[in-house]
């Protein structure tokens, strides 16, 4: 049903329209309004679209989100004029991915059900391309590096005419239509509104849902179901002060803050879809086998199961591996966090079940009651501490555990000694230029990591304030003179 065709029902209310790809781009009133902002997708968003199609052209159907228009007429010429008030960057991203196809594909295709889907099209898009005009010089670069990205895309093999025919019948938007300006406005406000109060975590869940195998649907709310149990709040403290830094910071990258720009560093392989390229047969090959173990008729008599073998920096598996992922560690970081952060009231002589030695104890109880321990700067110091000290213990569960506390201290504080002041960019930058994080990567075994040595420091070195007890912490081990 096309959108132009709904006018008189959208007079006094707000309906939500499902419509194709094919039937957005027909509308021969399409516009995008002066007060637009600029066309900001680069060739990366392009690639995104074009790669969702591609692995969800199986389906009977697949929603690509939704445009919210404000319909009036053009004082010009009187006729109906729909302007885009949300949705532009993929409704034009479309237009161009039409055109590159109407101007590369066209003469070549076969299909003549394809052919005249995009012949359809031709008229209404050159229409708004001659009528559209863009004023920002960064629209138009955008523009013109997308649609040459869009015409090399579209040449390719593997954008085969069935995948045309998915793209132009089978993707879909749902369109929102006002006849108001103002309303629109506030319509459009309030689906940006809730869209801010996403976290990554809230879009990393719907990705992996929706990258489930059909024939795990069954298991949704079983996987997802601790994931549910948490808050959002401890959702986003796992991501962005453990799992997002240490996957970061092994690989040699900056890892300040954790945004919605950064979800893609949780997204990997899809089993089903990736190709049987070598570097994913062990993931699909453990994959299988723990299902198999589990599913094992043994099972019922022994009651043995078999955990999915996860490390912090491997390849995510897309879909229920996900789930299971964020449950193991979510659970695993808050055991060693409530261990090694016991209060003064309750010294740290074990972790993980294991007993420290007397170093390994002073250290966790100097942490936990040093006057100081409460400043931003020391807690970012701390989050140091700990995200090394997890994936060491990711890498070699408790073996030479104290030794690595020791190691771990004396490489997390010297920065507290030597800085004045420590910021989240402080933090940031001294992981990478002393990182203990590749070398824990890159270690066969523990002495590895704890042969690592430090130069001595020495109070002219010492520029931060209130430090005392981490100062007399470092004279007892012999780090200070």
């Amino acid at each position: 049903m096309e959108v132009r065709r709904q006018k008189r029902v959208y007079k006094h209310k707000l309906n939500e329209v499902i419509i194709s790809v094919n039937e957005l781009l027909a509308q021969p009133a399409l516009s995008i309004p002066a007060y637009q902002r600029p066309y900001k997708w680069t060739q990366k968003h392009l690639h995104t679209l074009l790669d969702d199609i591609k692995q969800n052209s199986d389906k009977p159907a697949y929603r690509l989100g939704s445009v919210v228009f404000h319909s009036h007429s053009d004082n010009g010429n009187g006729c109906e004029q729909l302007d885009i008030v949300d949705g532009q960057q993929r409704t034009l991203t479309l237009v161009l991915l039409v055109q590159a196809l109407l101007i590369v594909r066209f003469d070549k295709l076969v299909r003549q059900d394809v052919k005249e889907a995009l012949e359809h099209l031709r008229e209404p898009i050159n229409s708004f391309l001659e009528r559209q005009f863009f004023s920002s010089e960064i629209s138009e670069y955008n523009l013109h590096q997308n649609f040459m990205a869009a015409k090399r895309a579209v040449e390719r093999p593997d954008f085969s005419e069935t995948t045309i025919e998915f793209l132009l019948k089978r993707c879909e938007v749902v369109t929102f239509v006002l006849q108001d300006v103002s309303e629109a406005f506030q319509f459009f406000d309030s689906q940006n509104a809730r869209g801010r109060d996403l976290e990554p975590h809230d879009l990393l869940k719907a990705f992996h849902l929706r990258e489930f195998s059909q024939t795990e649907n069954q298991l949704k709310a079983q996987t997802v179901s601790y994931w549910e149990s948490l808050s959002s709040e401890d959702l986003a403290h796992l991501f962005a002060n453990y799992l997002f830094r240490i996957r970061r910071w092994s690989h040699g990258l900056h890892a300040q803050y954790f945004s919605k720009a950064q979800i893609d560093v949780f997204k990997g392989v899809n089993l089903e879809q990736t190709g049987l390229y070598p570097y994913v047969e062990s993931l699909r090959i453990t994959h299988h086998f723990v299902d198999h173990y589990n599913q094992e008729y043994q099972r019922k008599i022994d009651h043995q199961h078999m955990f999915f073998p996860f490390h912090l920096d491997q390849m995510i598996i897309n879909g229920r591996r996900f789930f299971e992922m964020t449950s193991h560690y979510q659970q695993k970081i808050a055991n060693i966090v409530n261990d090694e952060h016991a209060t003064q009231l309750q010294s740290v002589t074990h972790l993980f079940g294991v007993t420290l030695d007397e170093r390994a104890c002073e250290i966790l109880h100097t942490l936990n009651t040093y006057a100081a321990r409460t400043r931003t700067g020391d807690q970012y110091i701390r989050n140091l501490f700990d995200c090394g000290l997890i994936f060491y213990l990711d890498k070699f569960g408790t073996h030479q555990v104290s030794q690595a506390i020791e190691k771990l201290f004396i490489w997390a504080y010297r920065c507290r000694l030597q800085m004045q002041v420590v910021q989240l960019a402080t933090m940031d930058n001294y992981a990478l230029d002393n990182n203990v994080f590749a070398r824990i990567k890159q270690a066969v075994k523990p002495s590895d990591v704890l042969s690592w040595s430090f130069s001595m420091i020495k109070n002219a070195d010492v520029k931060g304030t209130k430090v005392d007890e981490i100062k007399s912490l470092f004279k007892r081990l012999g780090y200070y003179e």
